[in-house]
Parts: structure tokens; sequence; C-alpha cells
């Protein structure tokens, strides 16, 4: 095993920014690789095996340069630039970084931080319908807003349209106080919190009243023809097959359409099909259509929920494989 000493140099005004917090992201970096780093007048030292000191390094330099565009580094910043090293991806968190959807009001930007956000992003922009499938966190809903409210202030589109099925989640809707649109509110509220942090409040109030953004329950959307419009379908997966067939051929020309959904979090009544799932199935072949597939690894909320996330899935991984040699059992 043969050691090296590579060095970097940080300046000043980044260095607490690269290292973290008490240098929380430095140590992380010294664990995971097994390397000691020694920083000193603006120069950092990696000592360690040859591989994990140029892997270290590697890791370094991208949050340097992160650093240097004037972003704030997160530990998911530094998780998934140290997991695409590991697997020896090409592409690493710059390369994600360039790719700026909008600002919100506050002057944040909005960008996909992974690469599989990356490809979702690119195939919304390609295509005339992209399906976003995966778990909690991964950004589906939020990037497909930035994308929608971005074509509407660039006039691609004519009028935003959200929508979800009103499905219930443990609760009836009419044990809930007030008139059916109150009712239904709570059901549409994640929308509308995308909408006033990225377009503000009195913007989508003006907009709404004019009949440009339009927040409606699927059900809403019978009997219309969407031209020239960017319509959201979020909560795919408690669509029913006749709902989502419904939905699909209700887009007219000119229009741009994302479904997002998660599989593995349907409120349906048991024993009833998902449309997500027969959707999926159905119209993979089309050309025109995008499926994009996110993991665990595009969690971009706290890293507790990318672990919680992984966790389920290996669960449900296990009772799987678990019925399957049940059934196997019982048929032989």
């Amino acid at each position: 095993m043969s050691l090296s000493e590579l060095m970097i140099d940080i300046p000043a005004e980044h260095e607490a920014n690269v290292f973290g917090q008490f240098d929380t992201y430095a140590k992380k970096l010294e664990r995971t690789f097994h390397v000691t780093l020694i920083a000193r007048d603006g120069s950092t030292k990696i000592v360690g095996e040859t591989g994990a000191a140029q892997k270290a390094l590697r890791v370094m330099t991208q949050l340097l340069e992160l650093s240097k565009r004037g972003n704030t580094i997160t530990e998911q910043n530094v998780d998934y630039a140290i997991s695409l090293v590991f697997e020896d991806q090409e592409e690493g968190i710059v390369d994600i970084d360039r790719e700026l959807i909008c600002h919100t009001l506050q002057g944040k930007p909005i960008k996909p931080k992974t690469l599989g956000q990356k490809k979702y992003v690119d195939a919304i922009r390609k295509d005339m319908i992209t399906f976003g499938l995966g778990p909690a966190g991964t950004g589906k809903t939020y990037l497909a807003m930035a994308m929608a409210i971005t074509a509407f202030k660039r006039n691609e589109v004519n009028r935003i349209i959200l929508t979800r099925p009103a499905i219930e989640a443990g609760e009836k809707l009419g044990f809930l106080p007030g008139d059916l649109q109150s009712k239904i509110d709570p059901y549409l509220r994640p929308l509308y919190d995308a909408l006033y942090e990225i377009m503000g409040a009195d913007s989508f109030v003006k907009n709404s009243e004019k009949g440009l953004i339009e927040v409606a329950p699927l059900a809403y959307m019978r009997g219309r023809t969407l031209d020239n419009a960017f319509i959201i379908l979020d909560e795919a997966q408690n669509t029913t097959p006749a709902q989502m067939k419904m939905f699909l051929t209700r887009i007219g020309f000119g229009s741009k359409v994302v479904i997002t959904g998660d599989s593995t979090q349907k409120d349906l009544p048991s024993g009833t099909v998902s449309g997500l799932d027969v959707a999926v199935k159905v119209i993979k072949d089309l050309d025109g259509i995008s499926i994009c597939t996110l993991t665990s690894k595009d969690v971009v909320r706290h890293p507790l929920v990318q672990k919680i996330v992984k966790a389920y899935e290996e669960y449900e991984k296990k009772n799987t494989s678990r019925s399957r040699g049940n059934a196997r059992r019982k048929r032989s």
C-alpha cells in the first residue's frame, strides 16, 4: 500500500463552507476515505493511501468549486459528492449545479441536486409528457413546479394547471369544516406552498383570478381539453386506471405534462389497482414520453429522510422475497 500527500489550496473565505461547522465535513471525509486532512495557511494536505487520497481530493475540489459559485454547502452535497466519486461517475456535483431552473421570490436558486434530478429536468424540457416516479423528498413535484412557472413566465405556455386526486389518508372529507373548496384545499396545500415560494402569494392570486393558474382536484379535469398549458398531476399513485386514462386524453396542442407519484405510498382502497402503475406499463414505449425513476440517492431533504427511505426499501424487498418463497413452498 503506497501513501500519498496531496495538496489543495482553499482560500480562507471558503474554508468554513468546505470544511463545515466544527469541521464536520472534513471529519466525514477522513472517516469515509481513511485519510488525514491537515489545513495550514490556506493549503490543505491530504495524507493517505494513494487511491483514497485522490478520491478525497476529487470531493474537496468539487466542494470548493461549489463554494466559489456562491452555494452554501450542505451535508447532502457532501454525501452525494462522495457517492459519485465511489461510483466513478464522470459528472460531479459541479456539473449538476450548472443547471439553473429559476429563482425563488427570495432569490434562492432552484437547481437539480442529483444526477437523477438533472435527468428528470432534462426530460421535462425535451418531451411532451414526463413521469417522475420515486420516493418522498426527491423533488419530483417541486422541480416540476419550478419548470412550470419558468415556462409560464417565458410565455412558452398560456397557463398552469395543477391537479391531484383528493384521496383521504385516514380522514374523510366530510369530517373537515367548511364548504367544498375548504375541504379540498388541504389536499392541494403542497402545490400552493411551492407556488407561494417560487412565485409569491400576490402574483399567484392575481394570475389565479385571471384563470391563468388553476389548482384543482383531478375530478374537475373531466370533459376538458387542455391546450397551451403546463399541467402537473401530483400524487398520481392515488388515481384509478379510469382517472389516469381520462387525464391523459385531456392533453391538447402546445401542452407540457408532468405526472408525479410514488407507488409505495398509495392511499387507494385495498385491492384497487393504481392508474399510475397501469399507465407506466401501457405507454412506456411511446415516443414523446419519458419515464424518470428517482431513488433514495436522489432524496434532498434531511439526510435522515434518505436513511428512512432506504430502510423502507430494504424492508419491502425482504417482505417481497419472503412472500415469493412462501408461495413457492405452497405450490410444491
